[in-house]
């Protein structure tokens, strides 16, 4: 039985400190760090294949590492992952092959039957020459996948001395399309008191991040106004920064508070679709592809006790540990964007205290995005 993997959040949001251990009898979201890659493979789905031509230049072939042009052919290996999200890894053509244990016939590839005639007999023909190198692929796979539980291993957080703290699993059985009653557009999830956007193709997991808060610091929003139409940009600045950023290889990632989701039980449904619905447009807005975390618990007369809710640093934690593909984020490059810096006129210190408590550098949107 697989083992399942415990964050410790401390209770202090001045600390960073993580720590992990084991228990069972749920699925761990990191099974290759536990498992042989012979075991780790029976534990995910077989690949399916899917054939298109770009939509745009922004994606990279997996093998290669080089761009794939906006329009041209490309093929998809879409896989399930330890969370159960769909995830499809694109590749140039040239540069596709499997073993003969996942490859199907060319017509029962997705989108085959919508290629030109051309290309379609260009893909029949690399599927039946990649059989012929399937015990060279093979050997190369386990590897590199031998590799990659090292390099987890590696890295994994050392244990701390003690301290006060929240026990935090994930696994994917906790992972809905509903927040309680409410349920959420396409592509969002929703673990314990945090709502979450679903990764797009075109958003690369990075030891660089560039987060941001989004109410008051990326769009002008009001309590009074309710609506997935009721925000406007907070400075003209804001595309072209994001865009910037993203082109220079930062993840680029929004941490926002959202306790109304929580707070209007007979209305929750009217608070999701509005905060979801504003941020699928700014996204959209933007042309640029974020990672979006919404924390949905409320504070209590003492303070914040939700583990998700800043200036906890419970969402930078899941995003770290769960989804940024075990890469070790710099800190020195990273940094954090947010309106609530203990000033005289500011609603209040959490998103200030929340960059102290991960280690980020800080930054009020005035001063990042200009006035």
């Amino acid at each position: 039985m697989l083992a399942s993997f415990q964050l410790l959040l401390p209770q202090s949001p001045n600390s960073s400190n993580l720590q992990f251990f084991l228990t069972c009898p749920s699925i761990s979201p990191f099974p290759s760090d536990f498992l042989s890659p012979q075991a780790f493979r029976s534990l995910m789905a077989p690949p399916k294949i899917v054939a298109e031509y770009a939509k745009s230049n922004r994606s990279s072939c997996k093998e290669c590492s080089k761009q794939i042009p906006s329009a041209s052919l490309r093929l998809g290996l879409v896989s399930r992952d330890a969370r159960g999200f769909e995830a499809t890894k694109w590749h140039h053509l040239d540069c596709f092959s499997r073993d003969s244990q996942t490859i199907f016939d060319a017509e029962k590839i997705k989108g085959f039957s919508s290629l030109k005639n051309s290309d379609q007999e260009a893909v029949k023909n690399k599927l039946e020459s990649a059989r012929d190198d399937k015990p060279k692929k093979v050997c190369k796979e386990d590897e590199a996948l031998n590799e990659e539980i090292e390099d987890r291993n590696s890295k994994r957080p050392k244990l701390s001395g003690p301290e006060a703290e929240q026990d935090i699993v994930f696994s994917i059985s906790d992972v809905q399309n509903k927040y309680k009653n409410a349920t959420l557009l396409p592509k969002w999830k929703a673990f314990q008191t945090i709502i979450f956007l679903e990764q797009d193709e075109d958003l690369h997991d990075s030891e660089k991040i560039a987060a941001f808060d989004f109410d008051g610091c990326l769009a002008n929003t009001s309590v009074k106004r309710v609506g997935a139409n009721a925000w406007s940009l907070m400075h003209p600045s804001i595309p072209e920064k994001l865009q910037s950023l993203y082109n220079n290889g930062y993840k680029l990632v929004i941490f926002t508070n959202e306790s109304n989701i929580e707070r209007w039980k007979n209305k929750r449904q009217k608070a999701v679709d509005s905060k979801i619905g504003r941020l699928n447009d700014f996204i959209k807005c933007v042309k640029v592809p974020i990672q979006v975390f919404i924390a949905c618990g409320v504070a209590d007369t003492h303070g914040c006790s939700d583990p998700f809710r800043k200036p906890k640093p419970g969402m930078w934690r899941i995003m770290e540990q769960q989804f940024n593909s075990g890469i070790t984020i710099d800190m020195d490059q990273s940094f954090y964007v947010g309106d609530a810096a203990g000033r005289a006129n500011d609603h209040s210190d959490a998103d200030i205290k929340f960059a102290q408590a991960v280690g980020l550098k800080f930054y009020v949107p005035e001063e990042y995005f200009g006035t």
